[in-house]
């Protein structure tokens, strides 16, 4: 109730005059580009300069009772705007491709799942991945000095069901981690496996539990979040992350 309205006044003059000044320049530049029309372009020019000498006076005479922040917010908005057009314009011209389909170099690529522990999640990741190459590397970052479970039932599990048939034999990397470092080594794989392979793409398959409430998210999935992030930042065009969910039961 007790605010006093005339220092709104610098804010609105200079927001104001700063809209017609933009307005008539952008005017003049329109019919710059149409060819002709100077006496339309000359009469928006007039405009413009009428009321960005305005703007520069009211600038001037009230810029410590609150025209500074409009002339800090209004630069630093548009030079946003000029950086975001540039992006999508960047994106653009880097993505477009006028050309026929380009059916050389196509190799199946190398198929990589993270696997902790042999579950229905890994074993749905594991089914995809039996269709999509002949080429199957299984990791398992072993932590601890003892044989892990994954290699104790692998056999069992995952060898002895693929055998006779014309199904293609996963292999089993285990990654040693003194320091209990989970990401850490299976990046490492994979980005020194791209390297090596220099003509074919790898694919990761990553299980993933997705849950019916937003804040279970806190609960799962963490370490998978953090492997996609870096595996984006790091790797190329060749590197393919795959999700492969889960769909918890409702209750």
């Amino acid at each position: 109730m007790r605010g006093v309205t005339n220092r709104l006044i610098p804010l609105y003059a200079i927001g104001a005059f700063l809209a017609f000044t933009l307005s008539q320049a952008g005017m003049v530049v329109h019919w710059k580009r149409q060819g002709g029309a100077r006496g339309k372009m000359a009469v928006n020019g007039i405009g413009a300069v009428a009321t960005g000498l305005t703007l520069m006076v009211v600038l001037a005479s009230k810029f410590m009772e609150g025209a500074w922040m409009t002339a800090l917010l209004v630069p630093a908005i548009i030079y946003g705007m000029m950086r975001v057009k540039r992006h999508y314009t960047r994106i653009y011209k880097e993505t477009a491709e006028a050309k026929p389909l380009d059916v050389t170099n196509l190799e199946e690529p190398i198929v990589v799942i993270p696997m902790d522990r042999w579950n229905r999640m890994t074993e749905k990741a594991m089914r995809f991945a039996l269709v999509l190459s002949t080429d199957i590397r299984v990791l398992h970052v072993d932590c601890d000095e003892e044989p892990s479970a994954l290699c104790s039932i692998w056999e069992e599990k995952i060898a002895t069901p693929l055998r006779g048939t014309a199904l293609p034999q996963p292999q089993l990397v285990i990654l040693k981690s003194h320091f209990r470092f989970i990401i850490n080594p299976l990046v490492h794989y994979i980005l020194e496996l791209e390297k090596v392979h220099p003509t074919r793409k790898v694919t990761v398959l990553v299980p993933e539990l997705v849950v019916r409430h937003w804040w279970e998210n806190v609960l799962h999935n963490q370490r998978v979040q953090v492997l996609k992030v870096i595996l984006l930042l790091r790797g190329n065009q060749r590197i393919v992350v795959v999700n492969i969910p889960w769909y918890l039961n409702p209750r």
